[in-house]
């Protein structure tokens, strides 16, 4: 073997391959750590460190860590990125100085600011989920969190109230509107303080958001009402059309929304009470019947054409 080595020519010191067949490809044996030449099965190298994951994750673990890493991915959001060494605690003579004295120390593992952000990062990723926010709503609520942390221009708010008031800026400008009342239940904050700190955080970072109209919240308060697409579609319809026609001057579309899924649920089999779509909603039911009141003259002109009628706009109530 050493001979057919010579005449075909050493390999390089640094490479590993066949001494029979140097240019043959080498199969890896994860499992037992091998190297086996292709051609002749020869095991050229053995004990190979795998670099692959040191855990498998299943898909159905309902686990939010990586268990194919070792230690927390990096946070770019954390100075340094998170990345730190902890140094146990010396024994033996060969861990101290003459005097006594560890020779290593170990330096403060995470400082008071990256402390404050771990704690709000946590905040926000509870928030979310009670209401089932997705990750990308998290990272931009983190983002803004952290700028508004760097800037140190809302000294003397509670970390609390800024974390609330970043989880709904991020919901608008990610197209998925949550209401004050729906952030306030989340939080440990009052809806006064979060619409409060919103304010200053957008006059802070120079920043704005899209203004809210009765679309956005229509399809998920007509899915949590357990209503038809044609309900939906029709609520839709005539919250649009109040607006056009400038029917409810001055009201919330928050307040138009549940107005309209009214209307449009009376005239309907599935019909619901004020009550329940105020729950949902958010709103009192004197709010739903104020900006009812004022579309309700006017319905003959709101509702679509395709409508199917269970109950004739005549006999609407008329509260």
């Amino acid at each position: 073997m050493a001979a057919a080595a010579a005449r075909r020519g050493a390999p390089a010191a640094n490479r590993v391959c066949c001494p029979e067949h140097p240019d043959a490809h080498l199969i890896e044996d994860y499992r037992a750590g091998d190297q086996i030449c292709s051609e002749c099965g020869l095991v050229v190298g053995d004990r190979v460190v795998d670099v692959g994951t040191e855990w498998r994750t299943f898909s159905n673990e309902k686990s939010d860590k990586d268990r194919s890493r070792v230690g927390a991915a990096e946070n770019p959001l954390l100075s340094g990125g998170d990345l730190s060494t902890m140094i146990s605690r010396p024994s033996g003579s060969a861990g101290f100085n003459e005097d006594g004295s560890a020779k290593y120390h170990n330096r403060r593992s995470m400082s008071s600011s990256d402390r404050a952000l771990v704690n709000a990062f946590r905040e926000i990723t509870g928030m979310a989920d009670r209401i089932n926010l997705p990750r990308n709503i998290v990272d931009r609520t983190q983002m803004l969190f952290k700028q508004v942390n760097d800037q140190k221009s809302l000294k003397g708010r509670s970390n609390d109230a800024i974390s609330a008031a970043c989880l709904y800026i991020a919901c608008r400008q990610e197209g998925v509107p949550r209401t004050f009342k729906e952030i306030c239940a989340i939080s440990r904050v009052s809806k006064k303080e979060i619409g409060r700190v919103f304010k200053l955080i957008l006059k802070a970072l120079e920043t704005s958001v899209e203004l809210i109209t009765t679309g956005d919240f229509m399809s998920r308060f007509c899915s949590n009402l357990n209503l038809p697409s044609q309900v939906q579609r029709a609520a839709t319809h005539i919250a649009r059309k109040a607006v056009e026609l400038d029917l409810v001057p001055g009201r919330s579309p928050i307040s138009v929304a549940a107005a309209a899924i009214y209307m449009a649920s009376q005239a309907s089999e599935e019909k619901r009470t004020q009550k329940e779509i105020g729950d949902i909603a958010g709103v009192a039911d004197v709010t739903i019947r104020q900006s009812y009141r004022l579309i309700y003259p006017r319905a003959h002109e709101l509702f679509p054409a395709d409508f199917t009628f269970h109950t004739p706009i005549d006999q609407l109530p008329q509260l």
